[in-house]
C-alpha cells in the first residue's frame, strides 16, 4: 500500500477543499488553522487542522494525520476504503506517469512548507513587535496579578525579565460574519511573557488579559455570537515551537522544572517544589513539552516519543535532570503520557539526563496549592 501512488494525490487535495467536502462544521478560523469541535470526540476547540501543512490534530483524542487520516475520522473508514473514498480505485500507472507524480508532488510540497515558512517569519515578526512595544513590569498591574495569584514579591525585588507589561491590549476573535476579519471582545492591561527559542532568541509572547476584579486576576469575556462561550483570557502570538518562558535560570543550575502555565511553574519555584538551586522555565503548553507520540492500537497512554518530531522542546545541555510538573486539574491518564513522552525523547537527545514528573494531587495545580495555603507535597515518580 506504500507504494500506491494514489496517496501523493491524496495529499495534494487541499485541506480546505476536504473540509468542504466531508462537510465538517464548526471549524473557524485561527491564524493559519481551522479550529473547532473535534469530528471524532466533540468538544468545542480541541481540534486544529493546520491548512498549509495539511494536517489535523485532536488534543484529546489524539486522532492526528493527513488528508487519508481526516476521511478515516469523519467517516469511520479503514484506510483502503479512505483512500478509495478521496481519489477512487487504484489505478495501474506507467513508470513515467508515476515519477510525473512523484515530481508534482514534490513541488507542492516544497510550496506549502516555503508558505509555511513565511507565514511563521511573520507570526514572529509580529510577536517581536508586540514585545518591544510593550513596558517593564515592575511597578505595574503585573505585579498585583501576580500577587492575586499567591505570587508574592520580596520587598525590593524585581520582576522576571520575561515579563512586560501592556496598558492597552485588545483581545478578538474572528469575525463570524466576515471571513479574514476580527471583533473586538475586550481591550485592557495584560502581561506579556516571552517565548525564547533554544538559540535565546524571541520567537514568540504569550499575553494574558488582567482583571483584578476577578477571582484569579484574569479578564473573563465572552464570545459575541455564541452565548455562553467563554473567550480564553490567554494567548499566544508568533511561534511557540522548541520555545520555553524562562522565568529563573541560576548560573549554576544542573536541574529544571518546567509546567505547561507561567502561574504554575512560579508556583513551583516559590513553593521550592525541588529542594537546591534550580532553573524554573514554563513549556507554554503540553503539546510543546511533550511533541508528537507514536499512536496505534494500545499505545494511547504509553507515552512513547516520535523521534521524527523536530520541532518539540528539548531541555539545554547543562541539565541533568528535568522534572515536568504536571497539572491535576486535566485528564491524568493521558497528561502523564504526553509528559513521559517529552521526558523520554529529553532523555534520548541527551544521554545521561534523568527525569522526574511532579503531580500536585488531582483535581489542581501548583497555582491552586499555592492560592488555599496548602503544603506543597511532591510526590515524584522517577521516568
Amino acid at each position: 500500500m506504500a507504494d500506491d501512488p494514489r496517496i501523493l494525490e491524496a495529499h495534494r487535495i487541499p485541506m480546505l477543499d476536504l473540509v468542504d467536502r466531508l462537510a465538517i462544521g464548526g471549524l473557524k478560523r485561527a491564524g493559519g488553522e481551522l479550529v473547532g469541535p473535534c469530528p471524532g470526540c466533540g468538544g468545542t476547540d480541541r481540534f486544529s487542522i493546520n491548512t498549509q501543512k495539511g494536517v489535523m490534530f485532536c488534543r484529546r483524542c489524539d486522532a492526528k494525520g493527513d488528508q487519508i487520516a481526516l476521511v478515516q475520522l469523519v467517516m469511520g473508514m479503514e484506510f483502503p476504503a479512505a483512500l478509495e473514498w478521496l481519489v477512487g480505485a487504484r489505478q495501474e500507472l506507467t513508470p513515467a506517469q508515476r515519477a510525473e507524480q512523484a515530481r508534482k508532488a514534490a513541488e507542492h510540497r516544497r510550496a506549502r512548507e516555503a508558505d509555511a515558512a513565511r507565514h511563521r517569519q511573520d507570526a514572529i515578526a509580529l510577536a517581536r513587535k508586540i514585545w518591544s512595544a510593550a513596558r517593564p513590569a515592575d511597578g505595574t498591574l503585573v505585579a498585583d496579578y501576580l500577587d492575586r495569584r499567591g505570587i508574592r514579591q520580596r520587598p525590593g525585588a524585581q520582576l522576571p525579565r520575561c515579563f512586560r507589561f501592556e496598558p492597552e491590549a485588545r483581545l478578538v476573535v474572528p469575525d463570524e460574519q466576515r471571513r479574514g476579519a476580527y471583533v473586538s471582545v475586550h481591550e485592557g492591561p495584560a502581561m506579556l511573557s516571552a517565548i525564547l527559542d533554544a538559540q535565546g532568541d524571541l520567537t514568540g509572547v504569550h499575553r494574558t488579559w488582567i482583571d483584578l476584579g476577578q477571582p484569579k486576576g484574569k479578564v473573563v469575556a465572552y464570545h459575541p455570537a455564541k452565548a455562553g462561550e467563554m473567550v480564553p483570557s490567554k494567548k499566544v502570538y508568533g511561534s511557540k515551537k522548541g520555545g520555553a518562558i524562562r522565568i529563573f535560570t541560576p548560573r549554576d543550575a544542573s536541574v529544571m522544572v518546567m509546567a505547561e502555565g507561567i502561574e504554575t511553574t512560579l508556583s513551583a519555584m516559590v513553593a521550592a517544589a525541588i529542594d537546591g538551586r534550580a532553573a524554573y522555565w514554563a513549556g507554554v503548553d503540553l503539546g510543546n513539552m511533550a511533541g508528537a507520540r507514536k499512536l496505534g492500537p494500545g499505545l494511547k497512554f504509553a507515552g512513547l516519543p516520535d523521534m521524527t518530531d523536530r520541532d518539540a522542546f528539548v531541555p539545554p545541555a547543562w541539565v541533568r535532570r528535568l522534572v515536568f510538573v504536571q497539572d491535576g486539574d486535566s485528564d491524568p491518564r493521558l497528561t502523564r503520557a504526553k509528559l513521559l513522552s517529552g521526558l523520554r525523547r529529553a532523555k534520548a537527545l541527551r544521554p545521561g539526563l534523568t527525569a522526574a514528573i511532579v503531580h500536585p494531587g488531582e483535581g489542581i495545580d501548583m497555582n491552586d496549592l499555592l492560592m488555599s495555603a496548602t503544603d506543597v507535597t511532591q510526590r515524584e515518580g522517577d521516568e
